[in-house]
Parts: structure tokens; sequence; C-alpha cells
């Protein structure tokens, strides 16, 4: 097998079809009416067929483009469960007439490797695609063994993760392959498959005689969280178990509904995706996405000792001196969760959720910050002026240090109308929100009086150059 084609795939008799692609599924006879199971039977067998991933195999999409030319590399999908990476693997192999060999990454091993990448040579002939399910399962030295081979051409790897590829994969095969994500299909594109699920004799359910409102359809694509192949096999389950040709009602649906499981990985994309949009909403006050991205993580199983700890930071960063409170309160809740511990904790954590996405918000301090150290590395390491240097000890004494320090309580408001720094400069801008307003013109006011303090001679910030 080789070289150019004569005809394409379509055109191609069964027999023809099993010759260049092997179906890497294992037979379950026992399960189903066609003895595999639905999820599987309803696989795609072209690139047309996916649903759902219309962003990277839409008319005119890269992929689509490079597998019609078969001038693809090495490719790697990365989404979460059932949303078509095997699918999507198996369609190319069939349309590019492709020697299809799978491996699982769970269950495989440096030896089987060796001896597939062999396989593979041992066939200069033929294009070998080379698909590895769960590719972030191998470690380092297994993903070497991969890359003489990939970058001689002697397979096409196409690898399937549902974790991030820029903390599993190695540098080196990740800089020779192409990068698609997958995202969950829409609740209108899981409905549609379960409906010609139900209906096709062939491949589906339609032998049964079940049947399906769209109304049901929808509900059980919602329960599915966009992840098809647990659509397909709960519709498998359920008519199965109707036993005689029949309509499923919402009581079918009871069972799956109370058995959802929110799709969470803990230390995962999800993980990271979803504290980020929780922090985001927070930030941006919008406390009814904050109480649900929290409700998530905690459905999710996420640590509630993490989300309070951010919860401070925000408190901090976010929040600030608009509402000086907020730092308290967040703390406060973090000690909670500590002591008072989950089911109750969630309380807590929805009280300072709520709490620092209705308050008013400043970035000042985060600023303030940032241009302290800005200063520290743009211009040279300022010294301590002699008259706040510590006096303590004789010998600090006769050195003069300490000497013409005033002390603050002696004037109005404790301004003096000395300096704290040798060349003074402007880090701090309070914001005209919440309490910070009040910052703000307590400080202009004191401004005022060290201009009058130093007796009107120009020494104030803004006439020594400091930055407003």
């Amino acid at each position: 097998m080789g070289g150019d084609w004569p005809r394409a795939y379509s055109e191609m008799s069964p027999v023809d079809q099993s010759e260049l692609f092997s179906e890497p599924e294992p037979l379950a006879p026992d399960a189903g009416p066609a003895g595999r199971p639905l999820a599987v039977r309803m696989r795609p067998r072209l690139l047309s067929e996916v649903v759902g991933q219309d962003h990277i195999l839409g008319p005119g999409s890269l992929l689509a483009r490079l597998v019609a030319l078969n001038q693809f590399g090495s490719l790697l999908f990365y989404g979460p469960p059932g949303t078509g990476k095997t699918s999507i693997a198996e369609a190319i192999a069939r349309e590019t007439r492709s020697r299809f060999v799978r491996v699982n990454a769970v269950m495989s091993n440096a030896a089987e490797l060796r001896e597939v990448l062999s396989g593979a040579r041992r066939r200069p002939g033929e294009k070998t695609i080379l698909f590895i399910d769960e590719l972030h399962r191998f470690n380092k030295t297994q993903q070497d063994l991969l890359l003489p081979d990939v970058e001689q051409g002697v397979v096409r790897l196409i690898g399937a993760t549902t974790h991030n590829p820029g903390f599993y994969i190695i540098p080196p095969l990740l800089s020779r392959s192409h990068l698609f994500r997958l995202e969950p299909l829409s609740e209108e594109a899981v409905a549609g498959v379960l409906a010609r699920a139900l209906a096709d004799n062939e491949r589906g359910l339609g032998s049964l005689g079940v049947t399906a409102s769209p109304k049901i359809l929808s509900a059980l694509a919602v329960s599915s969280d966009g992840d098809l192949r647990r659509a397909l096999n709960a519709l498998e389950v359920i008519a199965l178990g109707k036993g005689a040709p029949s309509a499923i009602e919402a009581g079918d649906l009871e069972v799956f509904a109370r058995e959802r499981r929110i799709r969470y990985d803990a230390g995962e994309d999800e993980h990271y995706d979803t504290i980020s949009a929780f922090i985001k909403s927070c930030r941006g006050g919008d406390p009814d996405a904050a109480m649900y991205w929290l409700a998530k993580m905690l459905a999710g199983g996420e640590d509630p000792r993490f989300v309070a700890r951010r919860l401070v930071i925000l408190a901090s960063e976010d929040v600030g001196l608009a509402d000086p409170n907020a730092l308290a309160l967040a703390v406060a809740a973090h000690h909670a969760v500590d002591f008072v511990g989950l089911p109750e904790a969630e309380l807590t954590l929805a009280h300072a959720t709520l709490y620092i996405a209705t308050a008013p918000k400043s970035n000042s301090a985060t600023l303030a910050l940032g241009e302290a150290r800005r200063a520290l590395s743009e211009s040279p390491v300022q010294s301590v002026p002699a008259h706040l240097r510590d006096k303590s000890g004789q010998a600090n004494k006769r050195m003069g240090q300490g000497k013409g320090y005033r002390y603050s309580h002696d004037y109005p408001e404790a301004v003096s109308g000395q300096d704290y720094l040798e060349h003074p400069v402007r880090l701090y801008s309070p914001k005209a929100v919440g309490a910070e307003s009040a910052i703000a013109e307590r400080l202009e006011r004191w401004r005022r009086l060290r201009d009058s303090a130093s007796g009107g001679s120009g020494k104030g910030l803004a006439d020594r150059g400091g930055r407003a």
C-alpha cells in the first residue's frame, strides 16, 4: 500500500476501505444491538460528519486544508473528553488513506512504542498515522522516543490530550506539531447527534423503535456538559432499558440528572480557567457571575482554602483602600473556613465573595508598589536622609544621625513639612472611589500644609520633579 491512490475513500468498496484502515476499537458482542457501544458506532467516518468543531474544521480552516492536501505533519488535539479528538484522528486516517496505529499512553510503555515505530520503518511505502491517546501520560523519555521518527516523517503523530500541552508535552514535540484546541460541544450539536442516533437503523438505535422529543434530547444534551460520548452512552442505556418501542420521558432522565458530574479537574485547566473567571468577575463587580463560578468550584471539589486565599488577595489587589474593610473580612473568612470546614464554610465563602464583588474597586496599592519597584530599578537607590536615620547609641549621635528630625505630632495634623526621601517622587495616586476619595482629599490638604510649613519655599513634591 502506498503511492498515489486512484479513487477517493468515499468511492472505495468496504473491502478496500478495511484494507487501508482498521477500526481501533475492540468489538464487544454484548454491548448494544450492533455489538459495540453506541458512542463508538456513531463516530464520524469523514471530517464532514464531525459536529461542533467548526473553528478548526470549518470551510477554509487550516486543519481542513492540510488534510485535503494531505500535507500535514504531526497534530496535537487538546480538549475535554467527548469532544471528538479520537473521531477526528480516525477520519483523517480514512481520508488520507493512511495506515492507522492506535496507542493508549495509559496502558503502553517504551517497549511497545519502539515496536510500533520499528514496524512503521519496515513500511517505507506506506503513510502511517500513529495516534496516541492520553499523550500527556507518556513521560519525557517516552516522548523523546517519538522525536527521530516524527522528525524524519516515518510516522505522522496525532496526539490527543485533555491536559494543557504546554505543561505536559515536551517542547521539541510541541515545536514539531500543529496544536488544535477542541471545545465542548454545544447543546444543539449534541442533541442533533442524539436525534440521528435514535433514527439510524444501521449504526444507531433505530431498530429499537424508541423515540424522544426535541425537549427530552435537549435536556439530555445539557446534562452531558458538552461531552458527546457521555450523552450517547446515556441515550443507549435509556433506550435499551425501555424494552419495547416507546417514547423517552422526563422521568427516564432523572437518574442521569442526579448523577451529573461537573467537569472540573483540580490542578488542571478547569481549575485555572474557573478561578480566573471567578477573580475577574469579582474584580468586574458582577456578583452573579462570581457566585456561579464559586458554586462550580465547590461542586467540582475545589479546596475551599484555595478560594479563601484568592479572596484575601483580591481584597488588597482590587478593592484596596476603596474599602479597607474588605481585607479584614477576607482574612476572617479564611480563618473561618479553616475552623468551620465544609459544607458550612461555603456560606462564609459566599459572604466574602459577595462583599468583594460589590465593593468599590481600587488598584492604587498595586500600582504604587509597581511604581516604587520601577523607581528602584530605573534610578540610583536613594540613601536614607541623615535626619531619618536611627540615632540610638553614642556613635550614631556623634555622627549626627537623626539630627534635625521634626516630630510629626508637634505639627497640625501631624504634618511637619519635612521630606522623607532625599529626592521626593510621587508613587501613590489615590482614586476618587469609595473610601479612597477621602484619602485623596486628605493628601491634598496635607500637601498644602507641607508647603505652608516649609514657608512656601517651593519644596512641595510637584515643584521638585516628582511624578504626578
